[in-house]
Formats: structure tokens, sequence, C-alpha cells
């Protein structure tokens, strides 16, 4: 870990006006392809296992679909700063009805509230994410053990326990599950209508239970974990570089620049790279918080 110097970095300091207006743009014809990428991704990788069952690609398609699951997730948090689309209510409405309640469905006021604040207090006492970051490093057994607890579903169950143990009102709670019940009632139904389902418990539930708790555990400890305590956000955050097999498998969306995305919140998930490659071409790649790889990451994170 670098000395912490305490020096604050706004998108002010970087940007030129013509670069804010560009990278500030949001498309919504973007954003509908994303999420219609999204769903057409679940629904081939569904497809292949129907002509050509077998458990190579049942494993497959649970990855798959666990990703875009995880992307899904990662589009809810581009409508929680309004960058999904231009209208206010067209922004929430998709974030909930396509993105977040297929998933389990977030409550997205108090997400964005809850979320904007880690924004402004990123790494210091008052951000509420600090606990996702703080515990690191760990013995690797202890990493690997908890990502086979992902991997056989007990993480999935946990957290719904959690969830309802720490709701305040427990019928407002419940009327919080009517969205992600109704939109998954609608997957069973069009996926029974077809033929076939057994596919909804198979290659909607069981990624959501497994694939997609693991992409989430290694999102939590590659964003902020072993950053300074500090408010620079060109060090209290990290962007871990990606293959093509990565994005696909595991950092959808561009998830994966974080510290441009703490930077410059107003940009798009879809311009992040041209952020990024914007303040490298400033010079400011020595002092960016840059891992080679996720596999790099989970070794820092696990080094004695």
């Amino acid at each position: 870990m670098r000395p912490v110097t305490g020096r604050r970095l706004t998108a002010g300091d970087v940007l030129t006006f013509s670069e804010l207006r560009y990278l500030e743009r949001v498309s919504g014809l973007r954003s509908a392809a994303l999420v219609a990428h999204a769903w057409s991704i679940v629904a081939a990788a569904m497809i292949v296992h129907v002509l050509w069952p077998s458990t190579l690609t049942l494993v497959a398609a649970i990855v798959v679909i666990g990703a875009r699951q995880f992307g899904l997730a990662v589009l809810v948090h581009e409508a929680v700063h309004w960058r999904l689309f231009r209208q206010a209510k067209t922004n929430d409405r998709v974030a909930r009805w396509l993105c977040g309640f297929p998933v389990g469905g977030v409550e997205l006021p108090r997400y964005r509230k809850r979320h904007h604040q880690h924004h402004r207090h990123t790494r210091q006492p008052e951000d509420p994410d600090l606990a996702l970051s703080e515990p690191f490093p760990v013995p690797r057994a202890t990493l690997y053990s908890s990502i086979g607890l992902d991997l056989v579903g007990i993480t999935a169950g946990a957290r719904l326990i959690a969830a309802w143990r720490q709701a305040d009102d427990r019928s407002h709670a419940c009327h919080q599950l009517k969205g992600p019940l109704l939109v998954n009632l609608v997957l069973f139904g069009t996926l029974t209508a077809l033929g076939h389902w057994h596919l909804y418990f198979l290659l909607w539930l069981l990624p959501l239970l497994t694939w997609y708790q693991v992409l989430t555990r290694i999102r939590d400890l590659a964003e902020h974990s072993l950053t300074p305590h500090t408010e620079d956000p060109l060090r209290n955050t990290r962007t871990v570089s990606a293959g093509l097999l990565t994005r696909f498998l595991v950092a959808p969306y561009w998830v994966n620049y974080h510290l441009e995305h703490h930077l410059f919140v107003f940009v798009p998930c879809w311009k992040l790279r041209a952020a990024h490659d914007l303040l490298l071409a400033k010079g400011y790649g020595p002092e960016m918080e840059i891992a080679p790889s996720y596999t790099a990451v989970i070794r820092g994170v696990t080094a004695a």
C-alpha cells in the first residue's frame, strides 16, 4: 500500500469542457442495447443447453447466465447514477423491471441513497460499504472457503435470511417482493409455455444462487480492498485490467473500470474505457490504482 497524501482530484482537474460534454452524454439506444444484450446471452445459453444437453453445456450455461445476471445488477447500478436513460421514469422502470427484479430486486431509492453516500465518503468512516473491503487481507483458505459456500448456494440463503431479519417493517418487505415475484413468475411461465419449465430452476435460479454470488464477492473485494483510507479517487478505489474472456464471464459491462467510475460518476459505463484511456494519455497512470488482473487482486488480498 502506498503512503497516503490526502490529495483529492476532481473531474474538473482532468477534463476539458469538450471532453466533459462527450463523456457525460447518455444514450438511451445504447442502454437499451445493453439490456437486450444481457437477455439475449441468457436466452442463447439456454438454447445451447437444450440443443446439446450435457454436463459441459450445463456448467457453461450456469457460468454464462450467472455473469449476465451480474451484468443486469451492473445496469441497475447505472440507473442509480441516472446513466441508463435520460428520462428519470424510464431510467428507473427499466432498472426495476428488466434488470433488478429478475435477479431479486432492490429498493431503488434506498439503494441510491446508500450508494451516493458511498461515493461521498469512499474509504472513510462514513462509508456504508466500508465493511465490504475492511476484512482483507485474509488467509487464502478463508477466501476459497467463502467461494465454496457461494458455489453451493449457502451464501445466497444466508443473505436472504439476513435481509429478512434486518427488515424494519415486514409488511413493507413483503410489498417489496411483489415485483421480483411477478417478474420471476413471468420468466417461469414463459419457459413453461416453451415446454422447458425446468430451465427456470436449472438455468435461472441455480446461476443466481451460485455463480452470481461468486461474482458479487469478487467485485466487492476488487473495488476497494487494501486501498488507502484517503479521499484521493485515484487511489481509494481500483481498476482491474480484464481481457475478453474475463469481461464476458467475470466483469461485464465495463464494471472493472471502477476507479474511472468514482472519479467520473457522470460517465455511462460504456464510456469508462475511454475515460481510462484519457487518464493514461494525460499522464495519470503512475498515480492510479490499477491491478493487472482479477487473479492478481485475489493474490493480493490473500497475501500473508
